[in-house]
């Protein structure tokens, strides 16, 4: 049974994708009352009304987005606006946002400045995970905060016997065999993959060729590239689609020898959905690990 206190937490509003994402799985989706202009999963909640909107032009190449959002950090200029009068009219009791990455939401500041002006006292909770399963420990805390802890649990346990099944398969794999895998998020500059990145390969089988586990993406430079020369190449670009990364990928291919790169000889390149699976600190981070697993090691 739902406490006083959580039994309140009927109109909610998420502030990144990966937040939606974890409501909806809870069944909590008849609570969502406000979404980002970015959430497009499950499919239905790009119709909610969208609180936030972005100074930064997605359809900008990526080197001009690059410029545009290092710009806008040196100058401690917001990269998300959130619509105070929207939320006023919403007047959600839960607010779902994160502190973890700039790039990725409203700042943590706005959010604290406009709520003290909402009507009543929405609680406010921050979702920062940096690993797999602090992942987990925020669908743990969702549940905690809506009053549906033995749901959550349940739901928690199952993305964590699907992580179990495909270590099982992987860990039988000798150190020795293990291929190494580079991981890029973007290409114009190149930036590795970061946070749950790595220790998802790592889980999957592989390798993280270029060793940024549990820390933020990182700018590396082409040569960094070549001179690791990893047996596998992953491409999925934070934000974007297959499409994009493909098409992004080709400005790699004239800065670099790209067919000397091992895994452009051995066929083992793969261009995937940053932003369906890779991107977003939500479930589909298993459904990424398993991905993974198969392609890395042809596990299924």
């Amino acid at each position: 049974m739902p406490t006083k206190e959580t039994a309140r937490v009927e109109r909610i509003v998420t502030l990144l994708p990966s937040a939606t994402e974890i409501i909806c799985e809870l069944g909590l989706r008849d609570r969502l009352v406000g979404v980002t202009h970015e959430c497009d999963f499950p499919a239905g909640v790009e119709t909610l009304p969208h609180v936030t909107s972005s100074i930064i032009d997605h359809h900008s190449t990526s080197l001009e987005i690059d410029m545009a959002v290092r710009e806008h950090l040196e100058s401690s200029t917001a990269l998300y606006h959130l619509d105070e009068k929207l939320l006023q009219e919403l007047a959600p009791d839960l607010i779902v946002t994160q502190a973890l990455c700039e790039v990725c939401a409203v700042s943590e500041d706005e959010v604290q400045s406009i709520m003290k002006r909402l009507p009543g006292t929405p609680r406010l909770a921050n979702l920062e995970p940096m690993t797999l399963y602090e992942v987990f420990d925020t669908i743990t805390l969702v549940g905690e905060i809506t009053g549906i802890q033995e749901h959550a649990a349940k739901y928690r346990a199952s993305l964590e016997q699907r992580v179990e099944a495909v270590r099982i398969q992987t860990d039988a794999i000798p150190v020795s065999e293990r291929p190494t895998v580079g991981f890029l998020e973007w290409i114009d500059p190149l930036f590795n993959a970061g946070h749950w990145t790595p220790e998802i390969i790592e889980y999957a089988g592989g390798v993280d060729a270029f060793g940024n586990k549990h820390q933020p993406s990182q700018s590396i430079s082409d040569d960094t590239l070549v001179s690791s020369n990893p047996d596998v190449l992953i491409v999925a670009l934070c934000g974007f689609d297959e499409a994009r990364a493909a098409s992004d990928l080709e400005l790699l291919k004239k800065r670099i020898d790209w067919n000397a790169l091992k895994a452009v000889e051995d066929d083992r390149v793969y261009i995937l959905d940053g932003n369906a699976y890779f991107s977003r600190p939500g479930p589909r981070l298993v459904d990424s690990l398993e991905i993974l697993a198969e392609l890395i090691n042809q596990i299924t």
